[in-house]
């Protein structure tokens, strides 16, 4: 940070968070400066809320919710046009024999393949969201993440999900990790900014909390846990470390931000487990889309599935659902 730089979120925030993105000697010492993270509490809590049930009438309500919290997702080299309008029409009918299963949060796309998104769409309430900043490395120059960025947006995404340098940012550079956070952040214009992590390789929980509140810091309006191209991807203690820091977020300034785990959440099964972790950790205002994703691709099928057999009173397998 050469220079005194305020993030798009800086403003109105209290003094000690304004004052630790003045430079990057203030920034080190604020981010070094947050609590660490009791290893052992945050996998003893992860692991106790994963054991609560749910009777049968909640459980529908929460594959409902799941659904509509659904990024659905194509991020492969062989994706092509007729796929994406495939993956669209499974986002705007998840189960087309039941009409009133929710429709999922948004569709993710690398950035040559979200007009075909847009166009597939055709104005349903679902976003269009798209990788971005060199996915996912992340390792690129600056101005080719940012022309990354400005593709997806002029062709129609309405949320960016972005990958921090993590070279970067564990050789301790937080203020170039920043400065390209609020970079990417004014290039997305009216989109939303999602900032993925990549959790998997940052190797400590303090770590995740460090680079969790830099994110938000820089103006992030979700924080990510992975790309799902690197193993482990998101898991339920790394989540709980997010989810404590937006939900610390809103009480020190009354923004309300969102958290995204993505990569090997597969089943129903897991993702009610997610849920209890958000409404455990963050609090039951998290518990909406605006708030809270799922970045996943065979997640829905489950989804799908389960919510058959909790209506029907029998298993429906993978024949009665669209397979990816």
């Amino acid at each position: 940070m050469a220079t005194p730089t305020t993030a798009p979120s800086s403003e109105g925030l209290p003094p000690e968070l304004a004052d630790a993105t003045r430079d990057e000697t203030t920034l080190r010492r604020f981010l070094l400066g947050l609590p660490g993270v009791d290893q052992v509490g945050v996998e003893q809590r992860a692991a106790g809320l994963a054991t609560r049930s749910i009777k049968k009438a909640a459980k529908l309500q929460a594959i409902d919710m799941a659904i509509s919290m659904v990024d659905l997702t194509t991020l492969e080299g062989a994706d092509t046009q007729g796929k994406v309008r495939s993956l669209c029409a499974k986002a705007r009918r998840p189960d087309p024999e039941r009409p009133d299963v929710p429709q999922v949060a948004a569709v993710c796309v690398y950035p040559d393949l979200v007009a075909t998104a847009v166009e597939a769409l055709d104005g349903a309430p679902i976003e269009v969201a798209s990788v971005a900043t060199a996915f996912p490395s992340g390792r690129a120059a600056k101005e080719i993440k940012l022309a990354d960025v400005k593709e997806a947006v002029n062709a129609g995404a309405s949320e960016v999900d972005m990958v921090i340098d993590r070279g970067a940012f564990l050789s301790g550079r937080y203020g170039q990790v920043f400065e390209e956070i609020q970079a990417v952040k004014a290039a997305c214009g009216e989109a939303h900014l999602k900032v993925i992590l990549e959790t998997g390789e940052l190797v400590t929980y303090d770590n995740v909390r460090r680079a969790s509140w830099l994110a938000l810091l820089a103006g992030g309006d979700f924080i990510k846990t992975s790309t799902g191209k690197v193993s482990p991807a998101a898991t339920l203690p790394v989540t709980h470390v997010m989810l404590q820091a937006v939900h610390d977020w809103h009480k020190a300034t009354g923004e309300l931000r969102g958290v995204k785990p993505a990569g090997g959440i597969r089943d129903t099964k897991t993702a009610v487990r997610y849920l209890v972790a958000v409404n455990e950790v963050a609090g039951p205002r998290w518990l909406d889309p605006k708030l809270f994703r799922f970045g996943a691709s065979s997640l829905l099928n489950d989804l799908l599935m389960q919510r058959r057999t909790q209506l029907e009173g029998h298993y429906s397998g993978p024949d009665y659902v669209t397979v990816d």
